[in-house]
């Protein structure tokens, strides 16, 4: 006989299925972040080190006006972030071909290394959990994922490579 508990409630909107969702939420990032936070800290990096080096290494050329639109952070945040992340030689800025005002962002080897490192840990939690859930619930995570973000159509445009986000 299949255990009742580990069925959804079909009065998913109640107050405490609510907050167990949010509750998983805090502790699937927690432990989503925990490994890389560890790796950074050795180099003297954060979050948003993190961050910029993963969505420049999805997207080489990015240039810093579309990275600022998908962290949406503060341009003096960003500036700092970088500076120090291409110093430290693990981003390189170029200058636009179209237009000599753009700085495309691009990964150096170390940039790359880095990210390998960062984000193994991180996809092998997604893939085993992706495996044990299943295609269907797969789909139904992404659904209820954007759904929390506050731009329904926000990975569409992220993941679009036309214009500058």
């Amino acid at each position: 006989m299949a255990d009742t508990k580990l069925r959804a409630n079909p009065l998913f909107l109640r107050e405490e299925e609510i907050r167990q969702g949010m509750e998983l939420l805090f502790f699937a990032y927690r432990d989503f972040t925990g490994e890389p936070d560890t790796i950074l800290a050795k180099r003297g990096f954060g979050r948003a080190h993190h961050r910029v080096i993963y969505f420049v290494g999805r997207q080489p050329g990015m240039t810093v006006s579309k990275l600022l639109a998908i962290l949406r952070i503060t341009k003096q945040s960003l500036s700092r972030v970088l500076k120090q992340l291409v110093e430290e030689g693990y981003i390189e800025q170029k200058t636009g071909e179209t237009d000599r005002r753009q700085r495309l962002l691009h990964l150096t080897e170390k940039g790359k290394m880095l990210e390998k490192e960062l984000s193994q840990s991180q996809r092998a939690r997604i893939a085993k959990a992706y495996r044990e859930a299943g295609a269907e619930a797969v789909e139904g995570f992404r659904k209820v994922l954007k759904g929390v973000t506050d731009e329904s159509a926000h990975f569409e445009r992220y993941t679009s490579q036309d214009g500058d986000g």
